[in-house]
C-alpha cells in the first residue's frame, strides 16, 4: 500500500493547540480521502510542525449515477443545456417515465490526485483557535506563518499549490522537504517516507513523537533529583506542556537564592509554573533544613528549580542555567513583593473592595455574595455538626483574598493565600482551612473537604452559585457551561457522598434561591429592605437560635437545581460504572434529596434485581405492567388497588394476596426506618406467590367481575413493588 507522509512546517505553534490540531488534520483527511484510507493515520505534533502519516489504496472507483435531466417536451435550449454541461451527446440520454435521464458511469480517481485537491482545502479551512495573516495582501490564515508543505506518497511529491483566484497563497507549494533543529541543525533536507522522515530529524535534534518528548522529560528530570536527593512535584499537564515547547528537551537543574524560601510553597510554585514553566521541587525525605517555617507548612520544598531547555549546549547548560536563575530571582521578588504587602493589613480590610467587584451583572457584586455565603453557612452548618459561628466567620473571609495583590497576579492562588493570611493573623485553624478548602474539590482527583466548617463553606459556595446562576436563567446548555456549574454540582454531590452527610438539599437549596432572587431584584432596582433583615425575617426566630423555620418548597428554581444535581449524579455513578438504571428506578418512586439515603436505597435495589429472586421477580412485575398498560388502554382507565378478598376465587390468587399484604406492611415500616435490606427481603417472599399466580391463574376471566378483580390484584403487585423502586425503568 502507499504511504502518505504530510507535515505542514510553521513558525512555532502555542503548545495548547498542537494535540488537538493533529487531530483536526487527521479528521479532515478523513473526511475528505475517506474512500482511499486503507488503515487509521498515524498523528504527530510539535513546536513548528502538524503531520500525519496514512496507508491508502492507489485509487478509488466511485459509483456509478443517475442525473434527472429536463422534461420530455421541454423547450431545445434546456435539454441543449443539460447535455453540454455533463459533456455528453444527446443519444446517451434515456426516457424514464416524463423525464430524460443521463446514466453516468463509475469514475476512477488516482490518489495521487485526490490527495492533491484535498490538502488545500483542508488548510484553507483549518479551525486553528485563533489565526494570523501574514506577508502582504494574502487571504490565507495560519496559526502562525506557514513556511512547507512536506507531501509525499510512496516516495514521490505529491503536486500542488495554495494559490486561489487571485490569492497567490504566499507561493507555498508542495515539496519533499522539511527542518531540523532550528539552532543546531538548521537547514532543509529531503525525506520519501515516515521512517526517513523521524530517522533524519533525530539526526538533526528533533524528536517528532510527542509521548517521547515527556517520557525525556519525566526521566530526566527525575533522573537530575535522585542523584541529589531531590523529587519533582508532580505536575503532569507541565510536562505535556512543555513537550509542546522543545523539540530536543534537555532537563536541567538550577538553585532558588535562599532569600526566598520562606513564601509559602504555592506561591513559589505558581510563579515557577506560570511565569516560566518551571518544575518545582522538593527534598526526598520530606524536610526542608533551615526553612523558617515548619516541615508541615512548607511540605517539604527544596531549594532547587528543573527547567528543560530545547539545546544541548557545549558548556553543560551553565549559562542556560544561570540566566534563569536570574529571571527567577526576578519573579519571586515581585511575589516577595505582594506577600509582604498583602500581610501589612488583616483579610477584614480587603472586604470592603469586594463591593466594587461585580460578581455578575444580575447577581451583584462579590462583597453581596460574601453576605450570602455568611447565611447560607450559619444554616448548613447545624446540619453538618459545624460550629456556626465559626462557619459564619470561615464565610465572611473566604473570598477577601480575591482582593489581595497576589491573588490579583496570581488567580490560581484564590483560597490558598487566604488560608495563609488567616493563619496569620491568629484566626482558628478551623476557619483558616475552611478558607483555604471552600473551592474544592477542583476537579475529579481532587481531595473533598472533611473537616466540618471547611464542608459547610466549599458548600455554601457551591449552593450559592448553583441558585445564582439558575435563578438568573444562566443554566447550563449542551454546547457550555460558561460558569462550571456542572464542576460545581459535582462537587456537592462529591462532598456529600464522601463525607457520608444526610442534607435535605431541597430545603437548603430553597435558602439559596431565596438569597438569589433577592439579589437579582436588588440589581434590578426594586425598593428592597436590607438583605440581612429580609433573611432574618424569612428565618424568624432562627437567629435567636430557635431553629431555623424554612418554608415548604414549591419553588421551579429549586425543582429545576435539584434534578440537575441528580443528573450529574447519575454521570458519577456511570462513570464509576454503577447502574445508574437503578438509581433512576429509585428516583422514580421517591422525591428524595438526601443523596446518601437515596444511593443506600439504590444499593439495597441493585442487589435485589441481580439475585435469582429479584430478576424472576422483575421479569413478573413487568409481566403484570405489561399486562395492566394493555388493559388499562383497552379499558380507558387506570386500574386501582381495591381488590375484593370474595371475587378471590383461584388458591394462587388469594395466596397472592395474602403475601402482598403482608409485604406491603413491611416494606412500608422497614421504608421508614430505612432499613432497606430488609424491605428488600420483604418483598422477595413474593416471588414464590407470583409465580404460582402466573402459572396457574387467567388474569382475563370470562366473568368480567373476577378480570377485574385480578387485574386490580395486579394493580395492588405494581404498587406494592413501585413503593421501593419504579422498576419499569430497570433493564432487565
Amino acid at each position: 500500500m502507499p504511504e502518505l507522509l504530510l507535515e505542514l512546517f510553521c513558525e512555532e505553534i502555542p503548545a495548547r493547540m498542537q494535540a488537538r490540531a493533529a487531530e483536526d488534520l487527521s479528521r479532515m483527511f478523513a473526511e475528505r480521502c475517506a474512500a482511499l484510507i486503507e488503515a487509521p493515520a498515524v498523528t504527530f505534533h510539535g513546536p513548528r510542525r502538524i503531520g500525519l502519516s496514512v496507508l491508502l489504496r492507489d485509487a478509488v472507483t466511485t459509483e456509478g449515477r443517475e442525473e434527472r435531466g429536463p422534461r420530455v417536451g421541454a423547450p431545445e435550449q434546456a435539454l441543449d443545456g443539460f447535455v453540454r454541461k455533463h459533456g455528453v451527446a444527446r443519444d446517451a440520454l434515456t426516457q424514464e417515465g416524463a423525464f430524460w435521464v443521463l446514466a453516468k458511469p463509475g469514475e476512477t480517481v488516482q490518489a495521487r490526485a485526490l490527495v492533491a485537491a484535498a490538502v488545500p482545502a483542508i488548510i484553507r479551512a483549518f479551525p486553528w483557535p485563533k489565526s494570523m495573516r501574514w506577508g502582504g495582501s494574502s487571504a490565507m490564515t495560519w496559526v502562525r506563518p506557514l513556511k512547507r508543505i512536506l507531501c509525499v506518497l510512496d516516495g514521490a511529491v505529491v503536486p500542488f499549490d495554495l494559490r486561489a483566484g487571485d490569492d497567490d497563497g504566499h507561493g507555498l507549494v508542495s515539496g519533499d522537504l522539511t527542518e531540523g533543529h532550528r539552532m543546531m541543525a538548521p537547514g532543509a533536507f529531503a525525506v520519501r517516507g515516515l521512517a526517513d522522515y523521524a530517522e533524519g530529524l533525530r539526526e538533526r535534534r528533533v524528536v517528532l513523537d510527542a509521548t517521547e518528548r515527556a517520557r525525556l522529560i519525566r526521566e530526566g528530570i527525575d533522573a537530575l533529583c535522585a542523584a541529589e536527593g531531590l523529587a519533582v512535584v508532580p505536575d503532569e499537564a507541565l510536562v505535556t506542556e512543555v513537550a509542546g515547547l522543545v523539540e530536543w528537551p534537555v532537563p536541567l537543574l538550577g538553585r532558588i537564592d535562599d532569600a526566598f524560601m520562606d513564601l509559602p510553597p504555592e506561591v513559589m510554585r505558581t510563579t515557577m509554573r506560570v511565569n516560566q514553566r518551571y518544575f518545582a521541587l522538593r527534598n526526598a525525605d520530606g524536610s526542608n533544613p533551615g526553612s523558617p517555617q515548619s516541615d508541615a507548612l512548607r511540605g517539604g520544598a527544596a531549594a532547587r528549580f528543573a527547567l528543560v531547555a530545547n539545546v544541548a549546549a557545549p558548556d553543560g547548560g551553565a549559562a542556560i542555567v544561570a540566566g534563569n536563575e536570574r529571571v527567577l530571582r526576578a519573579r519571586l521578588s515581585d511575589a516577595r513583593f505582594f506577600w509582604d504587602l498583602d500581610r501589612k493589613q488583616r483579610l477584614e480590610d480587603f472586604l470592603p473592595k469586594l463591593d466594587s467587584v461585580v460578581f455578575h451583572k444580575k447577581l451583584g457584586t462579590q462583597g453581596q455574595r460574601v453576605a450570602r455565603l455568611e447565611r447560607l453557612a450559619a444554616l448548613i452548618a447545624e446540619k453538618v455538626g459545624a460550629d456556626p459561628v465559626l462557619a459564619a466567620r470561615a464565610a465572611k473571609l473566604a473570598k477577601a483574598d480575591l482582593a489581595s495583590g497576589m491573588v490579583g497576579e496570581f488567580p490560581e492562588l484564590q483560597g490558598v493565600m487566604g488560608r495563609y493570611y488567616a493563619l496569620g493573623q491568629g484566626e482558628k485553624a478551623e476557619v483558616a482551612e475552611a478558607i483555604g478548602a471552600h473551592y474544592r474539590p477542583l476537579g475529579p482527583v481532587d481531595e473533598v473537604p472533611s473537616e466540618p466548617v471547611a464542608i459547610t463553606v466549599a458548600l455554601a459556595d457551591k449552593f450559592d452559585q448553583l441558585a445564582g446562576f439558575f435563578s438568573a436563567n444562566e443554566k447550563p446548555t449542551g454546547s457550555g457551561d460558561p460558569f462550571a456549574l456542572r464542576r460545581a454540582a459535582l462537587g456537592v454531590i462529591r462532598i456529600v457522598r464522601e463525607n457520608g452527610l444526610r442534607l435535605p438539599l431541597s430545603l437548603i437549596l430553597a435558602e439559596a434561591v431565596d438569597l438569589a432572587q433577592l439579589a437579582i431584584a436588588r440589581v434590578q432596582g426594586d425598593r428592597l429592605r436590607d438583605v440581612k433583615a429580609d433573611y432574618e425575617e424569612h428565618l424568624g426566630e432562627s437567629s435567636r437560635g430557635r431553629g431555623h423555620v424554612i418554608r415548604e418548597v414549591t419553588s421551579d428554581e429549586v425543582r429545576s437545581i435539584l434534578d440537575f444535581l441528580l443528573d450529574r449524579l447519575r454521570v458519577q455513578l456511570r462513570a464509576e460504572g454503577t447502574r445508574h438504571d437503578v438509581v433512576t428506578a429509585v428516583l422514580g418512586a421517591t422525591p428524595d434529596d438526601d443523596l446518601n439515603r437515596l444511593l443506600a436505597r439504590a444499593a439495597a435495589v441493585r442487589v435485589f434485581v441481580e439475585s435469582d429472586a429479584g430478576a424472576n421477580l422483575l421479569a413478573a412485575y413487568k409481566r403484570a405492567a405489561n399486562i395492566l398498560r394493555i388493559e388499562e388502554k383497552r379499558d380507558g382507565h387506570t386500574f386501582d388497588t381495591g381488590y375484593a378478598h370474595d371475587l378471590l376465587k383461584a388458591r394462587e390468587e388469594d395466596a397472592l394476596a395474602t403475601a402482598l399484604e403482608a409485604a406491603a406492611t413491611r416494606i412500608e415500616t422497614d421504608l421508614a426506618a430505612e432499613a432497606f435490606e430488609p424491605a428488600m427481603d420483604a418483598m422477595a417472599t413474593l416471588r414464590t406467590p407470583v409465580d404460582a399466580f402466573f402459572d396457574k391463574v387467567i388474569v382475563n376471566d370470562a366473568d368480567a367481575a373476577i378480570r377485574e378483580n385480578r387485574l386490580k390484584l395486579l394493580a395492588r403487585l405494581r404498587a406494592t413493588m413501585d413503593a421501593v423502586a419504579d422498576f419499569s425503568k430497570i433493564e432487565a
